[in-house]
């Protein structure tokens, strides 16, 4: 489900390993935030390297069909996505998202809390919960704003389009775009031109970027929770969602 190479004792590798689309399970998600809280606990972290397996999805998102079929699992799956992209946002080393193909949903949210993202030219973002009944966690579309500024997180959150990785480069999603083949190497090489930064002064100033003005982690779990309840309870958004997985189906 992620699998994990230690390059070195400054560098690691996760990969998203769920076929076929890298969907993010509730179990998925916890073994991201499982892994990233392991190196987070080592005196010195090294630098994270998060990619996708195979070259058409970084990850789809959340699993649709999971909540779907399980409701009850929805609010669970929704704490452990929060709690997840906690660690992503607080974790004492550069973390870099190395972006195969797809990156939409909550896979989009992952890359916005990255300190550093590379993206294959094939590369494609965006929201689009807006048209499958859903909502972006509370914290993710904060961030989305915090990044990218308000009107273009707007932009990407009541449309629901996606985008390319060279409108990604140019709105400041994305820090460089490469050719698939490349990919691998360049997250190396970035990763370990940060690593080699000072690690207490690079999070230190990871902390401060972090911790502007905005809502306190708890405060925006309840948020998410709440506004979840009220769409999962709602016919017209369960029929939004049941519709995408019959068109996955056709």
């Amino acid at each position: 489900m992620i699998s994990v190479e230690r390059v070195s004792k400054e560098i690691a590798l996760l990969t998203i390993n769920r076929p076929p689309a890298n969907a993010l399970s509730r179990d998925l998600i916890v073994a991201i935030k499982d892994s990233i809280r392991e190196f987070g606990s080592e005196p010195e972290p090294p630098a994270l390297i998060l990619s996708g397996e195979g070259d058409k999805f970084f990850s789809a998102g959340g699993d649709i069909r999971e909540i779907t079929e399980q409701p009850d699992m929805a609010i669970p799956r929704m704490r452990e996505f929060h709690r997840m992209l906690c660690e992503v946002e607080h974790y004492a080393a550069p973390l870099i998202c190395a972006v195969n193909g797809y990156a939409v949903g909550g896979a989009l949210e992952i890359v916005l809390h990255a300190d550093y993202v590379i993206c294959s030219d094939n590369a494609s973002f965006g929201f689009p919960e807006i048209n499958h009944g859903l909502l972006p966690a509370a914290k993710g579309i904060l961030q989305c704003a915090h990044r990218l500024g308000r009107r273009t997180a707007e932009k990407l959150l009541y449309s629901g389009d996606l985008i390319s990785a060279q409108h990604a480069v140019k709105i400041g999603l994305v820090n460089k775009v490469v050719p698939i083949a490349g990919l691998a190497e360049t997250a190396l090489r970035e990763a370990r031109a940060l690593r080699g930064k000072d690690l207490h002064l690079f999070s230190a100033i990871k902390g401060t970027l972090n911790n502007t003005v905005r809502m306190m982690d708890p405060e925006l779990e309840e948020y998410t929770i709440r506004d979840m309840v009220r769409y999962l309870e709602r016919e017209s958004t369960a029929n939004a969602r049941q519709g995408f997985l019959n068109r996955k189906g056709s």
